[in-house]
């Protein structure tokens, strides 16, 4: 039988395991559970897709999405790899043909949740007896993750139903207190619980007040010709709007949010996925299980839900290993509809999770020193400062705003704690808007002491205040801020508070990249620009995104390597036999016939 690193070389073509993959490997091949929790981009699938191409049985892999699930087996086929996949887009002829697959022998079997758990498909894997199953996004299983789904929970039933199979469970993300229940449901805690960080030194953290989103987008994206990236909106109708304004500035902006039909959904993504330089504009229905390696940056135009959900969707940036860039743009309002959405979800529990989930966001959003320092201590993993972030690029000065902050408070206790940010500035700054004078508040104490500070300043000086729990946004009163005890505590003359002064309204134009984080050398460049539009046209004419055919991490060795026979590029990290012998010869004719007509000018 192969070894694990004869398997990773002759399937999968690539000659060193990354950074934990094989610890897990090795845990798993010798019949232990696991569950483990890697960075996005670390590489989950080659952890479990190795031990199942070893194995004397079949690995059932439970994937949460479709198109994931496409997209895998269309990699692993091209790798060589037998596998078979049954779900719901599928016709009932096709399903059957993949079921025959199965009991011919094939090394994977890919389902959802869904229809993994129902008795019919049990029955049948009990008399297969599966050598192992695959729990992907494992998070989704526990109630004290963010991304609960209750038709994971059933998967807790699989210890119990099949004893004598291998349990893994695979995710980005899950802090203690999750990773703890996902080991109990999965395998009963009777398993190994492996977390290989997550840190992810690519990605470039950059926080901004948001005040103009449109030239915000526009600065972020003026380096970014060509590159490929996700922008994230709250809503349907902002995705639109968005999505309509950036083609209007040409760019090749796609819409995808859960008001689409799902053909036009598919239609987009499918884009998204096989073109170069694609802006997709959506909502968080797009993105989990998203496979594509080279997404240089994302963009959030409204404040995420959570520390968990940040973390995943700026996780799909940089996969690839290369430098890549994220900006979340934030204000007050945001959080307002974060904290009604939260009133309107689940039990009391639960609503106080998803509340100190966003209380630990809007902390980061503010936090005066390194962004990673802060996201990771959120996942109880310790960091030095990054030098890669905006606040360690352009440290922020922070300034001593008791006084102010009192001024404030004092005009919202004042005011009866029921109006918003706006209207509290007015009076701050002296307004004597139709608001103010109809009830008389020009009259407070407070009336025109703040007048120094222009209104945006004062915007982010309460969205501070908010942020450090000495204000709270009161949904019933129509987002009205009121005292919290550390506000009315501060109030009283105990403890200060301390900001950071002037707050971003954009971010800064971005130093010039190192030489080291080209792609290509500069001669290369109209080279790899031919391999990518070929690499496309194969992809297309198969079906399958374009990283199916060869990810960009291979196309960029190619064009720095240049070979001229197949045995070269068989050296070429990524390319296993059967790419070579399927689509080896094609792009050797492409490099050649580049290389002589470079020679002939």
């Amino acid at each position: 039988m192969k070894t694990a690193q004869q398997v990773l070389h002759d399937v999968f073509g690539y000659s060193a395991f990354r950074p934990g993959q094989e610890e897990i490997i090795e845990l798993l091949t010798a019949g232990e559970n696991v569950l483990a929790v890697m960075p996005t981009g670390a590489g989950k699938s080659i952890c479990y897709q190795i031990p199942a191409v070893m194995a004397a049985g079949l690995t059932i892999v439970v994937s949460p999405l479709l198109a994931l699930m496409d997209d895998q087996v269309a990699a692993l086929r091209t790798n060589g790899v037998d596998v078979a996949c049954i779900h719901s887009g599928l016709s009932r002829e096709q399903n059957v043909l993949e079921w025959q697959r199965v009991k011919s022998g094939a090394k994977l079997l890919y389902l959802s949740p869904e229809r993994l758990m129902t008795e019919r498909m049990l029955n049948a894997l009990a008399a297969l007896q599966p050598a192992m199953f695959v729990v992907d996004e494992a998070h989704c299983i526990s109630k004290w993750g963010a991304s609960f789904r209750p038709d994971y929970e059933q998967l807790s039933r699989l210890p119990d139903l099949f004893p004598e199979s291998v349990i893994a469970g695979f995710t980005a993300t899950a802090d203690k207190a999750t990773r703890s229940d996902i080991a109990t449901k999965l395998f009963r805690g009777r398993g190994r619980t492996i977390v290989h960080g997550f840190d992810r030194p690519n990605l470039r953290l950059t926080v901004a007040n948001k005040a103009n989103w449109k030239s915000q987008l526009m600065g972020f994206l003026e380096d970014k010709t060509g590159q490929a990236g996700i922008v994230y909106c709250l809503s349907r109708k902002f995705t639109d709007e968005v999505a309509m304004y950036l083609k209007e500035q040409g760019l090749n902006a796609i819409p995808y949010h859960a008001g689409q039909s799902a053909e036009q959904r598919k239609i987009n993504q499918d884009r998204f996925m096989s073109e170069d330089a694609v802006v997709m504009i959506a909502t968080i229905a797009f993105g989990m299980g998203i496979d594509k390696p080279d997404i240089r940056y994302v963009c959030h135009l409204n404040l995420p839900g959570s520390m968990e959900a940040y973390y995943q969707e700026i996780g799909r940036a940089g996969r690839d290993g290369a430098s890549a860039e994220t900006l979340l743009l934030h204000s007050l309002g945001d959080m307002g509809l974060r904290r009604q959405f939260i009133a309107n979800e689940g039990d009391e529990a639960h609503r106080r999770r998803e509340h100190r989930r966003l209380d630990a966001l809007l902390a980061y959003c503010e936090a005066a020193e390194c962004r990673r320092v802060t996201l990771l201590a959120y996942f109880d993993e310790a960091s030095g400062p990054c030098g890669n972030c905006d606040n360690c690029l352009s440290p922020p000065v922070v300034g001593n705003g008791t006084v102010r902050a009192q001024a404030l408070l004092s005009t919202v206790r004042q005011t009866g704690e029921m109006f918003g940010a706006g209207h509290i500035i007015d009076v701050l700054r002296g307004v004597e808007s139709q608001k103010v004078l109809e009830r008389r508040h020009q009259n407070l104490a407070t009336f025109a002491t703040g007048k120094q500070w222009p209104k945006d300043e004062w915007m982010i000086f309460a969205r501070q205040l908010v942020a450090a729990g000495f204000l709270g946004i009161n949904i019933q009163k129509y987002g009205g801020l009121e005292l919290s005890d550390r506000g009315r505590a501060l109030l009283a003359g105990e403890g200060s508070f301390s900001y950071r002064e002037g707050g971003k309204i954009r971010p800064e134009r971005k130093a010039a990249k190192k030489k080291s984080d080209q792609p290509v050398e500069s001669g290369d460049v109209s080279l790899l620009s031919q391999l990518k539009k070929l690499r496309l046209g194969l992809a297309r004419a198969r079906n399958v995104p374009a990283y199916v055919v060869f990810p960009d991490s291979t196309l960029i060795e190619m064009a720095r390597a240049r070979p001229t026979t197949l045995d070269d590029m068989s050296g070429i990290s990524g390319i296993g036999p059967k790419k070579l012998k399927e689509f080896g010869p094609t792009f050797l004719r492409a490099i050649t016939e580049a290389d002589s007509q470079a020679a002939d000018l």
